[in-house]
């Protein structure tokens, strides 16, 4: 087990060291003889997990005291609505930053509540893909929310810098990218991230939401998506996905003890940086990303003759390399390197390609 290496782009890996503490207690929660999925969420153990989960969040991301953090149902998919029945009415314009299948699903979920408009897309730059800046001149200020993702899981495309909106609230979908390293929240009106990629296991989505924004949801807002009803109930307005949310605090508190989130960039720079040069350095390997776009977080790539991607699947996954087949809509491979994934995972596929390139290229 020690050789295989999950490049799944989500449910992705979770640290080895959380996985053996949620293995070692598993049956025996605290001493209780009951797993900690078996006992009530409103018990005051459970609470206490939750409370602390929420404040080992707050200390990584350095969060203000005027946003909420809220412990969701849903997924991601889920905040595509719940976002524009929170905070915007059947009349309101939401804008919308579309660099790749997440953010285009975003606008078009958006779209069955509001006048959803597209205001940047990712363009070509030297053949590549890329992603061109949106300043305040482009947004209407009148408009509700803008909407990005900055990390895209399917199509590899990434920024690191925030659109100008003005006074307009930015909402931004951090499923990928979220605790991979420090950012700014209180530039942010709103941030969402399905956990099933660096937080913890699927089933959960976490919110932080700044309080401006909280009871404006329209009434048709179902119950257990209004964020005023979820803040005011301690996201236990009904039963949470209890497993998901203890184990991604047993993730949090492992961040902590790893040195956070510089600790977290810094790693994750250097394995991103690791494989993309050796795509870089072959004629057999490509990107389709431009260098200024390129995610740290999802690597997709090709090999020069596709008729080769089957081997190379069946022979990466027999060499402990799981999950590399890229995305149905783009095809190719794609590497998923999250918080988890280790540099000798990395360093394992980059050995892996260039000894498939030596045979077949």
């Amino acid at each position: 087990m020690s050789n295989v290496f999950n490049f799944s782009a989500g449910p992705a890996m979770l640290p080895a060291e959380v996985m053996q503490q949620a293995q070692a207690e598993f049956l025996n929660w605290r001493d209780s003889g009951c797993s900690v999925m078996e006992v009530s969420h409103r018990g005051k153990d459970f609470i206490e997990v939750a409370a602390t989960a929420e404040q080992d969040l707050r200390d990584l991301l350095n969060v203000p005291e005027n946003y909420k953090v809220l412990f969701a149902h849903g997924g991601g998919r889920g905040q595509f609505a719940s976002v524009p029945l929170n905070i915007s009415t059947s009349s309101d314009t939401s804008l919308h930053m579309v660099t790749g299948s997440w953010s285009k699903g975003a606008v078009a979920e958006a779209a069955k509540y509001n006048n959803a408009k597209v205001i940047g897309e990712t363009i070509e730059v030297d053949g590549l893909q890329a992603v061109a800046k949106v300043t305040e001149a482009d947004v209407d200020q009148s408009a509700a929310y803008l909407h990005f993702c900055p990390n895209e899981t399917v199509d590899g495309v990434a920024f690191d810098w925030l659109p100008e909106s003005g006074n307009v609230p930015l909402v931004s979908d951090m499923s990928s990218c979220i605790l991979s390293k420090p950012l700014d929240v209180s530039a942010h009106g709103i941030i969402y991230a399905g956990a099933q990629k660096n937080i913890g296991p699927s089933g959960l989505s976490v919110l932080i939401v700044r309080d401006d924004l909280i009871g404006k949801a329209r009434k048709e807002t179902p119950s257990i998506f209004d964020y005023e009803l979820m803040a005011k109930h301690d996201s236990m307005y009904n039963t949470p996905p209890t497993f998901s949310w203890y184990l991604a605090g047993l993730v949090f508190k492992w961040l902590k003890s790893n040195g956070g989130l510089t600790a977290m960039q810094q790693r994750n720079e250097a394995k991103a940086a690791l494989l993309y040069g050796a795509i870089d350095g072959s004629d057999f390997y490509s990107n389709p990303v431009h260098p200024d776009n390129r995610s740290i977080m999802n690597v997709p790539f090709h090999l020069a003759d596709d008729s080769l991607n089957q081997k190379f699947l069946e022979q990466s996954d027999a060499a402990g390399l799981k999950a590399l087949k890229g995305h149905r809509s783009v095809g190719g491979m794609r590497a998923s390197i999250y918080n988890a994934m280790s540099v000798e995972g990395v360093a394992a596929l980059v050995e892996f390609m260039k000894q498939f390139e030596k045979e077949n290229g």
